[in-house]
């Protein structure tokens, strides 16, 4: 066993020299004791985004969280080095958030799906996950024995470890919180190497901090995911409305309504195009065909989407349900729509969209995203904000605009959300996603495509300084923006990173900290000094 560890330590060494040298030696398999380094891969330099495209020197294949910590373990004993790592689950990021440029990424995907559950009766369900996992297999599994996690995100071909290094949001946060509130347990490696269990009782604060913490502070290798008893169907409905007022009230009313209704979400209908890509997993005939305005005098509609579980042994009724709350609503008349689906196929509704984008080639082109929390009291502005910005008659992609219930969120974890203001009803906040897609056969090319980045950057710049709101799965280009995104909250933030990755040699993507080596600066490994 010690020769064992000698040897993979002569090893390690030998692949760090080779990545601090001007040279780059590493042009094919290397086979680290127990670990396998391979050379750099196509995916490993690029993500969902296809906005920026950055090479590692080497990708790790773990085959279980030991083989992290030992990399992890040597990297931060060594100062031969500024190496960096990255954790890469399902490169769903937009801005090169799990790229490490001449570094190291992890495929997380590589650790075994290793997926276990406890049943209680009467008691708390869950389910032990590895940090590779996608939610689609807990889905397909947890259905197995009529349970399913509470909180969602609406892909589901996204890893565990992923999703909860940012939230994990969907119609369900209002109800159950984001994915982040619905964590019993994680197993972390630290960047120091450490692997370790920690709960909200047990080494609480790397669990706060790795929630939400954007990979900073360590790598998320299993969790224990909440479980509750799954709904056999799903009464999906939606209803349109010509009235931005209308439709924000009838969303704040539904989630006001937790005790009938399951999941809320709502989009804007900017154009033909966005109705139909909209309309394309919804399996009903909808009948509306409304006029858009022209070009210099465009019309906006808006659509709320809300569901209603029906538990056959509980005598639920989805369609008397959908009358009650129907009845409080102020959509258009007659443009309310529903229909009855299975529990999975409902979760799984993004997939088609998906499949229907990959046939016709527009699934990997750009994808210039920017997601934003929205004080209540600013979402009027923003709005507006936001069709100053944008030209309805050819936006090609989704605007989603939901509320989210501040009290479900968790203060402790690593999540910004935007101060509450003076707004007498601070508890609600709204998440703006402009999913929009850029595609360069289309004639979008660099050009266009940096425009839109600008606007973006602009909408995200005027929105902080004037409403309060916060990027969601940010992207900020210096460390002095992500000091202004944290707040009041960076000084933790850079707390949590001094004690957990002290030589910041994790999530290099993020561009929050720059890399040190073992004999950097000790003011700056505290924080201090990060501009």
């Amino acid at each position: 066993m010690e020769l064992a560890m000698v040897c993979t330590r002569v090893s390690l060494l030998i692949l760090i020299l080779s990545l601090c040298s001007p040279y780059k030696f590493i042009q094919s398999p290397m086979d680290f004791g127990p670990l396998n380094l391979l050379p750099t891969t196509t995916t490993a330099s690029s993500d969902f985004g296809r906005i920026l495209f950055q090479s590692p020197a080497a990708v790790l294949k773990p085959q279980s969280s030991r083989d992290i910590s030992l990399l992890l373990s040597f990297l931060s004993g060594s100062s031969l080095n500024k190496v960096t790592v990255a954790a890469r689950g399902a490169g769903h990021s937009i801005h090169g958030q799990a790229q490490a440029l001449d570094g190291i990424v992890v495929e997380m995907c590589s650790l075994p799906a290793e997926i276990d559950f406890f049943k209680g009766e009467g008691e708390i369900s869950y389910a032990d996950v590895s940090g590779g996992v996608m939610w689609i297999e807990l889905l397909e599994q947890s259905l197995k024995l009529g349970l399913a996690p509470r909180s969602w995100t609406d892909y589901l071909y996204l890893t565990v470890g992923g999703t909860l290094s940012n939230a994990g949001i969907s119609g369900q946060t209002f109800k159950h919180g984001p994915q982040i509130s619905n964590v019993l347990q994680l197993e972390v490696v630290t960047g120091r190497g450490e692997i370790v269990k920690c709960s909200p009782s047990k080494d609480a604060d790397l669990f706060n901090a790795v929630l939400g913490g954007l990979g900073q502070f360590g790598i998320i290798t299993r969790a224990r995911i909440l479980l509750q008893e799954a709904p056999q169907k799903v009464k999906w409905v939606r209803a349109f409305y010509d009235d931005f007022s209308s439709f924000i009230m009838d969303q704040e009313l539904l989630v006001s309504m937790p005790d009938l209704v399951d999941y809320v979400e709502g989009f804007i209908v900017l154009n033909e195009r966005s109705l139909h890509s909209s309309s394309i997993a919804f399996p009903a005939n909808v009948d509306f065909n409304p006029d858009f305005g022209t070009k210099n005098n465009p019309k906006i509609y808006y659509c709320i989407e809300f569901a209603i579980h029906d538990y056959q042994n509980k005598n639920t009724n989805g369609e008397q349900a959908v009358q009650v709350i129907s009845s409080q609503m102020n959509h258009m008349v007659s443009q309310l729509y529903s229909v009855e689906v299975s529990y999975f196929d409902f979760l799984n509704r993004v997939r088609m969209e998906e499949m229907s984008l990959r046939s016709i080639g527009l699934w990997e082109v750009h994808h210039p995203w920017l997601n934003m929390f929205v004080p209540k009291a600013g979402i009027g502005d923003f709005r507006d904000l936001l069709m100053d910005n944008i030209s309805p008659d050819n936006f090609e992609g989704l605007i989603l605009i939901y509320p989210l219930l501040r009290d479900k969120w968790d203060a402790n974890t690593s999540v910004v959300l935007p101060d509450s203001g003076s707004s007498t009803d601070h508890r609600v906040m709204y998440v703006v996603g402009i999913l929009r897609s850029a595609n360069p056969d289309d004639g979008c090319s660099h050009h266009c495509l940096q425009e839109l980045l600008g606007r973006h950057r602009h909408i995200a710049g005027t929105a902080g300084a004037r409403l309060g709101a916060k990027q969601y799965l940010a992207y900020h280009s210096t460390p002095s923006g992500w000091q202004e995104h944290f707040g009041r909250r960076w000084e933790r933030f850079a707390e949590r990173k001094a004690r957990f990755d002290p030589l910041r040699i994790l999530g290099p993507g993020q561009g929050i900290f720059p890399r040190l080596s073992n004999d950097g600066d000790h003011d700056a490994a505290h924080g201090s000094s990060a501009t």
